[in-house]
């Protein structure tokens, strides 16, 4: 592989509409097209692939393709790379310039069912990717707030309505265990609340270092929706947003997000 191709970059626009603009250098190839790969997981075949065409612009000669928020890519993380020529191998792309503006107060918007977000990232060894989610309904996560008692999130419902019966679930992980909170619901029907202690997550004779995970259940016949933070330019939020542990009796509870942005409770003994 070449220096050139070593040092191989992208500049991406995200629109509010999700609509990706991908622009690459003039001399990418003769008939270059962009390949997004949807990374398998470990052990398993590659998949699921999806091809742009790169088309030079009208004005600044550098060649674009566009990602269009419909159809939705899989949930996942994608991998981005060039193909020069119907003949060349491919190669992956490192990141330029990222616009991601418009996704920052994406979580003000009401989005109808399917909920579908796309987010350009840099990987740990440093090549642009997309995150992805589909989800038929999503439950937005807001504040987190953490008191010397309790745990009290608020959050917004996306692509349903809560009925008066809805709950939130806690569910522990690895287990059939599920603890039901009533949520404070908002007149419009999509915002709500929950508080939760530490006498909501106890479980006698449970290991230590359990976690609880967060859904909502918009209505009594209706399937649990993930509590999640999707809705902005962040895809990957566990390490940026740390929140302080609660400590009650012999029991530390700590909220966090998941490595795929979704809302659990960790909760360890003391000693």
């Amino acid at each position: 592989m070449t220096a050139y191709q070593n040092t191989l970059r992208a500049d991406c626009t995200t629109a509010a509409d999700g609509r990706i603009v991908f622009s690459l250098p003039p001399d990418s190839g003769t008939r270059p097209r962009l390949l997004l790969r949807l990374r398998p997981e470990k052990g398993q075949p590659e998949t699921t692939r999806r091809l742009l065409d790169l088309e030079p612009g009208r004005t600044d000669g550098h060649l674009h393709a566009v990602l269009e928020p419909h159809p939705a890519l899989d949930e996942g993380r994608w991998d981005l790379y060039l193909l020069a020529d119907p003949e060349a191998g491919r190669q992956r792309l490192r990141p330029g310039l990222r616009d991601q503006r418009a996704l920052v107060d994406g979580h003000l918007r009401d989005r109808p069912s399917p909920v579908s977000v796309t987010i350009p990232y840099v990987t740990k060894d440093g090549f642009l990717a997309l995150r992805a989610w589909r989800r038929a309904a999503h439950a937005e996560a807001g504040t987190v707030d953490v008191t010397d008692r309790a745990i009290t999130v608020t959050a917004r419902l996306h692509g349903a309505r809560l009925d008066e019966d809805a709950t939130v679930r806690l569910r522990l992980r690895g287990s059939e265990t599920v603890r039901e909170l009533r949520p404070r619901i908002d007149d419009d029907g999509r915002g709500f609340s929950f508080t939760a202690g530490s006498e909501d997550l106890t479980v006698a004779g449970e290991r230590p270092g359990r976690v609880w995970d967060a859904f909502v259940r918009p209505a009594a016949d209706a399937p649990p929706v993930r509590i999640a933070r999707l809705l902005d330019d962040l895809a990957d939020r566990k390490h940026v947003f740390v929140y302080p542990a609660v400590t009650t009796g012999n029991t530390v509870m700590r909220p966090y997000y998941t490595v795929d942005n979704d809302l659990a409770i960790e909760v360890t003994p003391t000693e």
